[in-house]
């Protein structure tokens, strides 16, 4: 029979937690009996990971303990208060089929080298510091042309999509404008808005070869019925909404194993016709956090602070 009732590792819940910031909680301890020359450790741990074909590399690697050693524990209930920092440049939790990035806190009891209890508890980050300069274009226009009737109808689609801005952070609205013109003589049903999130991933294998892989996927989808008749232009004004945590857009790839990019992309196909027509508008995603907000009024203030005393309203 073991000596550890029970371990537990306590929380704040469903909480997302910004790169910079700190995470502080509790590990309860329940023994059944005195514990004799007890090891109680809490780690922070972070991961990458990458894995397709036979190709990988377990790059990227975060860790920090807190190790207490007691001559003995009495039975019953021990509480241990833990705190950590998470470092300012750590990337956002991410999980796809080719490699993830995951954090979890980890709690064990041990007695003469041997573990006797442990409880893996997973969080969620927020990176933040990421790309705030953008000069992307806010708007794109797409033109299909199609032909009907073996060749003797004759017609097009045009799609055009507008950005107020470019720049988002995990969570944001992104408000769009679409204008559907529609030069043939069928209806147009649907317009499917998306945005995807580019990830390109770089691993070494088991040679020891640098190896890349580009990979896309949705991280939020809207279909439109937009039932545009021939001959008419409509118009569509649509919202998205970004997920938190959700990885920032890449500024570097240097000791990096995946780096990100988004767009936001409009599909529709072509009535009567298997083509497809795709407009492309790239935006950034970007959480500058706390510490960047604070310093950033700082610097504001000081600059106001030296202009009153150049201008002689301070002594």
């Amino acid at each position: 029979m073991s000596t550890v009732i029970s371990i537990q590792l306590v929380l704040p819940e469903d909480k997302v937690y910004l790169a910079g910031s700190s995470i502080a909680g509790q590990l309860v301890l329940k023994l059944r009996s005195t514990l004799v020359d007890p090891v109680v450790k809490v780690e922070l741990v972070g991961r990458g990971y990458l894995e397709w074909k036979e190709e990988d590399n377990p790059h990227l690697d975060y860790s920090r303990s807190t190790v207490t050693k007691y001559g003995w524990l009495d039975s019953g209930v021990h509480t241990f208060d833990f705190n950590f920092s998470f470092p300012p440049g750590l990337p956002s939790t991410f999980t796809s089929k080719i490699g993830f990035i995951s954090y979890f806190i980890q709690g064990t009891c041990s007695g003469r080298e041997i573990v006797l209890a442990k409880e893996k508890k997973y969080l969620l980050l927020q990176g933040t510091f990421g790309n705030n300069e953008a000069d992307d274009p806010l708007v794109v226009e797409t033109r299909k042309d199609a032909v009907y009737l073996c060749c003797f109808g004759h017609g097009s689609v045009v799609l055009r999509m507008y950005l107020e801005k470019n720049i988002f952070s995990p969570g944001d609205h992104i408000v769009f404008v679409t204008d559907i013109s529609n030069r043939t003589c069928k209806y147009i049903r649907k317009v499917v808005f998306a945005v995807h999130c580019i990830v390109l991933y770089k691993g070494v294998n088991n040679r020891g070869e640098q190896r890349s892989l580009e990979d896309r996927s949705e991280v939020t989808r809207l279909e439109s019925r937009t039932n545009t008749g021939p001959f008419q232009i409509m118009r569509v004004i649509g919202t998205l909404v970004l997920p938190k945590p959700l990885p920032i857009t890449s500024t570097r790839m240097e000791n990096e194993i995946m780096s990100f990019r988004y767009e936001l992309v409009g599909t529709s196909n072509l009535p009567c016709t298997p083509s497809t027509m795709v407009g492309r508008l790239p935006i950034i995603v970007n959480c500058r956090g706390v510490a960047a907000f604070v310093l950033r009024l700082w610097g504001y203030w000081r600059a106001m602070v030296q202009q009153c005393h150049r201008a002689g309203w301070f002594w």
